[in-house]
């Protein structure tokens, strides 16, 4: 290690102290709270990733990078993230494409929902909110496909806001420092050491830390999220219904409209199970039914 890794470890490694002591100190809530935020602060100024949407305030960039992260890990979104942006470089672009286009550009992503829910958003952006992205987390989960928490994240980011919320990362960093042990943690208890730890001047920063601090112990630690009431092991994707969809789509981006036969006679999928997730598909908006025929809308 070189002599200024082994500086930051030292360092990290003090602070880390002083949070522990602070935490099974008298005043141990507020204080180590205190404590936390300087050791998530220390790391970020440190060890913090460099990824396109850090380097933006630009609230819709911030949009499209936040629901793309909502289940797709950094490295799959640091490429698409950037021929998306190109191809659609902000509101008014986005919501006069065709859907198509948009799905098209979202090609390896998965969750395909996302991609016209943010379609959908990008519309009502320039429909309702006069083609500026609203500023609150009331606002902002009113658009499709975003709940309380990728709507604060949104507002955190994009607006510097101090909300308060709980992703996948803040869980994990939570849990590892405030719940060793305890299994079954529920998200109300920690909401409210969020709330304590949060940097109200610079939240942005702060989450960006707590982000890349729950990246750092997922690959050093056995995942703390485990041990959250919420915890639920992610279904198989081979031969998922999630599969079949992905399948569909790109079948119907390079080959246009196509017969139920043909089409599913490609997807290798059971012929009852294939309709009934073509029928979904029509009832939620990705494809069109004429004549006989599947097309993407």
């Amino acid at each position: 290690m070189s002599a200024r890794g082994t500086e930051f470890s030292e360092e990290h490694a003090a602070l880390v102290g002083k949070f522990e002591r602070a935490l099974t100190g008298e005043e141990s809530g507020r204080a180590a709270c205190l404590a936390l935020r300087r050791v998530i602060c220390h790391y970020y100024r440190h060890q913090g990733r460099k990824m396109a949407w850090r380097e933006t305030t630009d609230p819709y960039r911030i949009v499209v990078s936040e629901v793309m992260l909502q289940q797709t890990g950094v490295e799959r979104v640091r490429q698409k993230y950037a021929e998306f942006i190109e191809k659609f470089p902000d509101f008014p672009a986005l919501a006069a494409a065709k859907q198509r286009d948009v799905l098209a550009a979202w090609q390896g992503l998965g969750y395909n929902r996302r991609a016209i829910a943010l379609h959908r958003s990008a519309r009502i952006v320039m429909e309702t909110f006069g083609g500026a992205l609203p500023r609150t987390v009331g606002d902002l989960e009113s658009l499709p496909g975003i709940g309380q928490a990728t709507a604060s994240s949104i507002a955190a980011f994009a607006f510097n806001a101090p909300t308060v919320f709980i992703e996948t990362n803040v869980r994990r960093v939570f849990i590892h420092f405030f719940f060793r042990g305890k299994e079954g943690v529920a998200d109300a208890e920690i909401l409210p050491l969020v709330a304590e730890t949060l940097d109200p001047e610079h939240p942005r920063e702060f989450y960006w830390g707590v982000m890349d601090y729950g990246t750092m112990l997922k690959k050093r630690y056995p995942n703390p999220n485990r041990r959250s009431a919420a915890y639920a092991r992610q279904s198989r994707f081979e031969g998922s219904d999630r599969q079949v969809r992905g399948r569909v789509l790109k079948v119907l981006l390079s080959e246009g409209p196509m017969n139920t036969a043909d089409l599913l006679a490609g997807l290798e999928v059971d012929r009852e199970k294939g309709e009934i997730i073509l029928q979904k598909m029509v009832a939620e908006g990705f494809v069109a039914e004429e004549s006989g025929k599947y097309r993407l809308r």
